[in-house]
């Protein structure tokens, strides 16, 4: 908010400061010839500022080498995390070969993911009950033990039951872990320890899909669960040191909130709705065209209950005391442009490190190492990119930019990698090709979490970094899902048009066998093992086509935004978030419910200044207080001086109203810039 003009300095602060200069024991009385205003803070305030050599970035009750140690096993337990996630990208083939379901492979990446997303919001609502390290051991736990069942899955359905076990786990890991830093590091801060998770991301993910491969070559798929086991059970331990007591709200010793309450306050018809919805579009898209015709039953039947449920969903979700999906997130600017950015953008990228491996292992024929080394590019990619946009956003305060370099690079990428399936192109050169989209992900991903979490109040942070999450999540989904069901369907066509033979029953055999199994290519004869390359390589094209215009959408949503520089956390807990430097002023993302909110609040200040002067008068010379004309800022000029008192004491008072008002809204208020005074 703009500061009011004083003609003198505040008492309190000239005495303070002339005395932070008195070199003897005693403070001489000032005189008038006394500097006002020391060029040298106090070490006590300079402290408290966070502006001395030593820059405190967590809060909290916590030292800084706990802090330390803590970040890094939180880091170490994600590098897994994100290890098991991206396994599947260079492992699917063969481990659906194994089971003879090639044709089914999105299910083990999808189930994977599905609950992971739908479960985030249930962690959150039981660690503010009981607090955060039960929650975050708990899911640590689970964990470990269905990484052990996947291993030992002996059937497709078991194996991937244990998947979707899997995926309650890990994805309680990196929600607690985004969770504890949210509760821990200054939002100042919070770049360049998000640039730290991206490198984790970077760094799990690259080892995760090159060592997929790898292990599966010379272990066995089985391996890759079983190595996975040391790893978890030793930075399970590190969290268990770590993590200290009392984190989170823990409403259940605060406010006597039992932990019954926490699951009945649980959006439970929203998860529901959520995943019969996203399980009925997957099942319908996968089996439709591919396993059974488009007008068989169970087609029909999924796909008309994800109509179903998607608008139940939506009306649920608008009744819902704590939705999972909140609507004024996903329908309100800037925070819906922002997610739905990222939502879209997930499905590109996931499109493509879900592709590449298949398109490596049936047109190029390679290993399943081979592949897995190749997709290092592009996760190692995004980890560099990520860290640097993160000491960006740190360092200059600003937003907008990388999220439009993400953008584009985004587009170049996909494109880039349509190139590459062209015969023409070297396979050395596939690596060099298929990295952009990454790269774009590591300029777009930083910056737009950053961006939700500073232009929202701190009381709904958690709730807007769980929605971004969620629809992430979704995306990576939807982008495995939709390019597996592009893909097997234009497959069945391009290998009916494509494949030749003496008679119907052997070119039958043959097209089963190839969608079945991948590794069966390398096994055809020469004629018929150029025919079903070139069926893969037009099937995959076909699908990198259609993900161009996906990717053209993040670019649409971000551009027309207006994203203000990045504030302190001492701003955003005094409620300050127009400062000067602002790439927009804030008033014009503001919608007309947040205006009356700030007009409320500046008749409140208008009324105790008034009060202050006891004169009443709001037209006077000394207190003229005036609204632009957007009616949606209000600046405080000044023409006669007044005390630092008078203004403390307007400021305390409003803040007592604000809050006592905030305090009995709706935590699924509408998200928005909060100009309130506190």
């Amino acid at each position: 908010m703009p500061q009011p003009k004083t003609n003198k300095p505040s008492l309190v602060h000239s005495t303070s400061c002339s005395s932070s200069q008195s070199p003897g024991p005693s403070s001489p009385s000032a005189t008038e010839t006394t500097r006002l205003l020391s060029k040298q803070k106090p070490l006590d305030q300079a402290a408290l500022d966070g502006h001395d050599n030593h820059e405190v970035h967590h809060r909290g009750p916590i030292s800084s080498a706990r802090f330390k140690f803590l970040f890094i096993s939180i880091l170490l337990n994600c590098i897994i995390a994100f290890f098991d996630s991206t396994l599947m990208a260079s492992a699917h083939p063969v481990i659906t070969s194994y089971f003879n379901a090639s044709n089914a492979a999105s299910w083990f990446s999808t189930v994977f993911y599905l609950t992971s997303t739908v479960f985030q919001p249930l962690y959150g609502r039981i660690s503010d009950t009981i607090g955060r390290r039960p929650v975050y051991l708990f899911a640590i736990t689970m964990f470990f033990c269905s990484t052990a069942w996947c291993g030992a899955a002996p059937d497709l359905g078991t194996f991937i039951a244990a998947r979707a076990v899997c995926g309650m786990g890990a994805g309680g890991v990196t929600t607690m872990a985004g969770i504890l830093t949210s509760d821990l590091v200054k939002i100042e801060y919070r770049g360049i320890y998000q640039s730290y998770f991206n490198m984790a991301y970077g760094f799990g993910i690259g080892i995760g899909a090159a060592l997929g491969g790898f292990l599966c070559d010379h272990f066995g798929w089985r391996m890759a669960f079983y190595l996975q086991l040391p790893f978890i059970l030793v930075f399970g331990c590190l969290a268990y040191i770590a993590v200290p007591k009392g984190l989170g709200p823990n409403l259940a010793k605060t406010r006597g909130t039992s932990l019954g309450s926490a699951f009945s306050s649980f959006d439970s018809y929203g998860a529901v709705g959520l995943s019969t919805m996203t399980t009925c579009l997957i099942l319908g898209v996968n089996l439709g065209g591919n396993v059974f015709n488009w007008t068989h039953p169970l087609v029909i039947t999924s796909l008309v209950l994800f109509v179903i449920s998607a608008v139940s969903l939506y009306f649920i979700e608008r009744q819902a005391e704590y939705p999972i999906l909140p609507i004024p997130y996903l329908s309100t600017k800037p925070n819906a442009n922002l997610m739905w950015s990222n939502f879209f953008a997930a499905i590109v990228i996931n499109t493509v490190l879900f592709n590449i491996p298949l398109y490596l292992q049936a047109v190029r024929q390679t290993t399943p190492t081979t592949s897995g080394i190749f997709l290092l590019s592009p996760l190692f990619g995004i980890s560099i990119t990520a860290v640097l946009v993160g000491y960006y956003i740190t360092y200059t305060r600003k937003m907008k930019g990388p999220m439009t370099i993400g953008t584009i690079i985004l587009i170049m990428g996909i494109v880039l990698v349509t190139a590459c399936l062209s015969p023409e192109v070297p396979t050395w050169a596939v690596p060099l090709l298929i990295p952009f989209c990454s790269i774009g992900q590591g300029f777009l991903f930083p910056a737009v979490t950053i961006s939700v979490l500073a232009i929202n109040p701190q009381d709904e942070q958690a709730v807007v970094g769980t929605t971004l999450g969620l629809l992430r999540n979704l995306g990576s989904i939807l982008g495995v899902a939709v390019s597996s069901w592009l893909v097997q369907n234009a497959l069945i066509v391009f290998l009916d048009s494509y494949v030749t033979a003496a008679d119907p029953e052997t070119k039958s055999a043959i097209i089963r066998t190839v969608r079945e199994s991948v590794q069966a290519i390398r096994h055809l004869d020469p004629e018929h093992k150029s025919q079903v390359i070139a069926a893969y390589n037009a099937s995959l094209r076909f699908t990198f086509l259609v993900i161009i215009v996906v990717s053209i959408v993040p670019g649409l949503l971000i551009w027309p935004l207006k994203i203000p520089r990045l504030q302190s956390q001492t701003d955003m807990d005094s409620g300050g978030l127009d400062g000067a430097g602002d790439d927009e002023p804030i008033h014009r993302l503001l919608d007309a419910r947040d205006q009356v909110a700030v007009q409320y609040d500046d008749n409140a200040l208008l009324d105790v200044i008034d009060e202050e002067d006891g004169s009443g008068d709001t037209d006077t010379e000394a207190d003229d207080y005036a609204i632009d004309d957007s009616g949606t800022n209000a600046s405080l000029s000044r023409t006669n001086s007044r005390t630092s008192r008078t203004m403390s004491h307007a400021s305390a008072s409003v803040a007592g109203r604000s809050s006592r008002r905030n305090t009995n809204q709706s935590r699924s208020r509408r998200a928005s810039f909060d100009l309130q005074w506190r």
